[in-house]
């Protein structure tokens, strides 16, 4: 499926808006990866929840997890609403405030899991995994240039 891309000079790649290719694939990544959570009826919270918690069984409560997924939240989430659509699907438990994944929320997740690694192959296609790591760099090197954090998350 990958497509052959029109040849550019350096210096005309060089003057392009990193602002705007950015803005295009993070839309499109993301849209494509939303996407495909939506057919578990999952939104990237629910997601990212579930990733948090499976890493981590009965590490986070409400406020830890809702304190470190902000961060990501671009769509205002409630995230109280996300944990309690967890529970009521039987996905997730709370015991003492801890959350742990079910039987059923861990395979969820890994259905989920099976989508995004889709979305990640068709994204990967045609780069070299020299240039995915190089692009990775650079990107965190602005990132850190602009006052953020170039770090990986964790």
């Amino acid at each position: 499926m990958s497509m052959t891309l029109k040849e550019y000079t350096q210096q005309e790649l060089a003057a392009q808006p990193i602002g705007a290719w950015t803005g295009v694939a993070s839309r499109l990544v993301v849209g494509a990866l939303r996407e495909q959570l939506a057919v578990e009826n999952l939104t990237q919270p629910h997601w990212w929840t579930l990733n948090h918690v499976a890493g981590e069984p009965g590490r986070w409560t409400r406020a830890a997890l809702t304190e470190r997924l902000k961060q990501w939240d671009d769509l205002g989430i409630d995230f109280d609403e996300v944990f309690d659509d967890l529970v009521d699907r039987g996905w997730l438990t709370e015991d003492a405030g801890l959350m742990t994944l079910t039987g059923a929320g861990e395979a969820g997740r890994v259905r989920a899991m099976e989508r995004n690694l889709r979305v990640h192959r068709q994204t990967h296609e045609g780069i070299e995994t020299a240039d995915f790591v190089t692009t990775i760099n650079v990107l965190r090197r602005m990132v850190a240039n602009l006052g953020g954090d170039g770090d990986l998350p964790t």
